[in-house]
């Protein structure tokens, strides 16, 4: 529990840019929060992620809040220096050590006898005297203490308990979640006298649910009777079943959207097999069949780059980078991305140049590969201007192999210190359009692009310490305008298919990211393009996955837990379809539409799975009709596997020997 100065720090960022940033303005209860050491009430294999705003775990099924609740909680409660405070739902004491430092005295019930003892033991440890921890029940209150001028409930309730209400002071305040067990309202409620009481509510929050008398159990069953049948009978009725995505029938499947300019294919994890496999069986047949000559994919654009060269049998020039270099390597680096290469390129041979589909990237991390990439066009077309790039990107030298400390540096210093040189390389590229393209065309894209990139990326790692949603908004952006920049290029007849995670792909206005105020690439496009895009989600109920622990770590195979009773996966494993497709459009009844329009939660897993956290960390509430055009079913997966780090060379080619171009090099 050592209170180290980099702990210290840690507070103060975490106040600074998460609490008072987000409009927490009562200093007395900033100065509690900068003075509790969050990191002493969390597990220890847990303190490193002690200060970013998120919920935690601690037991017991119990979670420790995030910062900016306890602190928007405390604010509302209004807690004088001499206020009486109970609390409802200790856990481990973070927040009632908060009030405590606000108030002359806490009471705190849990009804754990685990987290009362460790409670209990790390307030005396710590130093909190005037906190004291009691175990029982929270619906009840502490009738004996009362009356409170603040009651403080950690935990989700479907109602108000009547008794806590009771035991407030006339002028006193209760702040409680109110909803279900998915998500609720956070109220504060005045009494302002004997049996006057107002509300209002602050804002939509997701606690544990509260339990003891007052509470209920969580009202969602899957064989719950719907109009049509029980919602797992629909979607086993309504469903077209899948075959191997070997089968050429299935990509067939898909030609009900093959009319659509774009169409987006999403994933659940971004380390399962079978998704990857069934989008590159959709990818062949949308390409074969139905025209489509662009694969934009959630890769950075100079990675991308690498297969694009590979697939048209173009040669890479001087000092540019190895592409997929990294982490997560296995994201891209796998047989099934190679064996879609080999295809392309197969594909490719013998068309004229507008003929052949390409291979892009449209995320921002690589700013890196995207400085090398411009230096080296510019040096292939225009050295001197080479030269004057080479100054103007000099400013993002000291940070180009670590670009978030450029972002921690112009916080620190205030401004943005490299803006104008990107930005005016940029628009000197786009001045000289013509004559370098007239001079090498096909190498003009992607210097441009990669001179989009690093605008963009300066942006996103300057504005990504300021938290909230500003920095994911640019990214998903940057994607989007990276597209129609491709179909654009492509002209008025392009059409693209697009790989990403179902969290850009699925309309972020059906999710809680909408509700947070964030954007995504699925809704820029279905506002940019309308009835000309489809968005296929895809999903899973359990089997293995390549993720890590931690940002940078090692990939590990981890077994998916199965999922949750109360999400829209455990709906479909309940059908029996082992591999499905269900049409989201007008093809689907009144009755599952009705169904699935009731809001369920739905599992998220990016490179980092932490099943220990998963409803926290990878589960958020969504619309699925809203949120797509199509989900694609797969009841169990298995993890993808990574190519070797000096992966054996592609065979029959042409010559017997892989071109310099080959994507990921040896």
């Amino acid at each position: 529990m050592n209170d180290s100065a980099d702990k210290a720090q840690d507070r103060e960022d975490m106040v600074r840019l998460q609490i008072a940033g987000r409009g927490i303005e009562d200093e007395r209860v900033l100065s509690a929060m900068r003075s509790v050491p969050r990191h002493a009430f969390v597990p220890d294999n847990l303190g490193e992620f002690a200060y970013q705003d998120g919920p935690l775990p601690i037991g017991e099924g119990q979670t420790i809040s995030q910062p900016y609740i306890v602190a928007a909680m405390m604010e509302a409660a209004r807690i004088e220096r001499a206020a009486k405070v109970l609390e409802i739902g200790a856990g481990s004491g973070y927040a009632a050590a908060v009030a405590g430092k606000l108030a002359a005295q806490v009471l705190a019930v849990e009804r754990h006898h685990t987290l009362v003892s460790s409670a209990r033991e790390r307030m005396g440890t710590l130093g909190y005297d005037n906190v004291d921890i009691r175990e029982g029940d929270g619906c009840d209150g502490l009738p004996e203490e009362a009356p409170f001028d603040a009651i403080l409930v950690a935990a989700g309730a479907p109602v108000v308990p009547e008794k806590l209400k009771e035991q407030l002071k006339i002028g006193g305040r209760l702040v409680i979640p109110v909803g279900d067990e998915r998500l609720q309202e956070l109220q504060v409620i005045l009494r302002e006298g004997e049996s006057r009481y107002s509300e209002n509510s602050i804002g939509k929050v997701r606690f544990v649910p509260l339990v003891g008398q007052g509470a209920r159990p969580d009202p969602n069953a899957a064989d719950e009777e719907q109009p049509g049948g029980t919602l797992p009978a629909m979607i086993r009725e309504q469903s077209v079943a899948l075959p191997d995505p070997h089968d050429p029938d299935f990509g067939a499947a898909f030609d009900r959207y093959a009319d659509r300019r774009i169409v987006l294919l999403g994933e659940s994890s971004h380390g399962t097999r079978e998704f990857y496999r069934a989008r590159a069986a959709i990818t062949r047949h949308l390409v074969e069949k139905h025209g489509f000559s662009i694969i934009a994919v959630e890769a950075d654009w100079p990675d991308a780059g690498a297969i694009d060269r590979f697939i048209r049998d173009r040669r890479s020039l001087d000092g540019q980078a190895e592409p997929f270099a990294r982490f997560p390597r296995w994201m891209w680096r796998n047989p099934e991305i190679a064996e879609l290469a080999r295809w392309l390129r197969d594909r490719n041979r013998g068309l004229d140049e507008d003929s052949k589909a390409g291979f892009y990237g449209l995320d921002l991390y690589n700013m890196t590969a995207s400085i090398e990439e411009v230096l080296a066009y510019l040096d292939h077309v225009d050295p001197d201007a080479a030269e004057v790039a080479r100054e103007r990107y000099g400013c993002l030298t000291p940070w180009q192999h670590d670009p978030a400390s450029y972002g921690r540096s112009a916080l620190s210093m205030g401004f943005a210190q490299c803006e104008n040189d990107v930005v005016l390389q940029l628009t000197q590229l786009l001045e000289q359009r013509l004559e370098y393209a007239a001079s090498d065309g096909a190498y003009f894209l992607d210097a441009v692009q990669n001179a989009r990139l690093i605008a963009s990326a300066e942006k996103y790692y300057r504005i990504m310490y300021y938290g909230g949603s500003e920095s994911w908004n640019l990214r998903d952006s940057h994607m989007c305008d990276t597209l129609t920049h491709l179909l654009d290029h492509g002209g008025p007849d392009a059409k693209a298919v697009v790989w990403a995670h179902n969290s850009h792909i699925g309309d972020a206005r059906a999710t809680e990211m909408g509700r947070s105020g964030e954007h995504n690439l699925g809704q820029l496009c279905r506002e940019r393009f309308g009835d000309e895009v489809a968005s296929i989600g895809f999903g899973t109920h359990t089997g293995t996955v390549s993720a890590a622990s931690r940002w940078g770590g090692e990939r590990e195979v981890k077994p998916v837990a199965p999922s949750r009773e109360d999400s829209y996966e455990h709906q479909f494993h309940l059908s029996g379809c082992d591999r499905c497709l269900l049409d989201l459009g007008p093809s689907l009844s009144a009755d599952l539409r009705s169904a699935l329009e009731e809001p369920r939660i739905e599992r998220f897993i990016g490179v980092i799975y932490r099943p220990e956290t998963e409803l926290l960390s990878h589960y958020s509430e969504a619309v699925l009709t809203d949120q797509f055009d199509g989900f694609v079913w797969f009841d169990t997966t298995t993890a993808l596997e990574p190519l070797p780090e000096n992966p054996v060379s592609l065979d029959d080619d042409a010559a017997g020997a892989v071109p310099d171009t080959f994507p990921f090099g040896v």
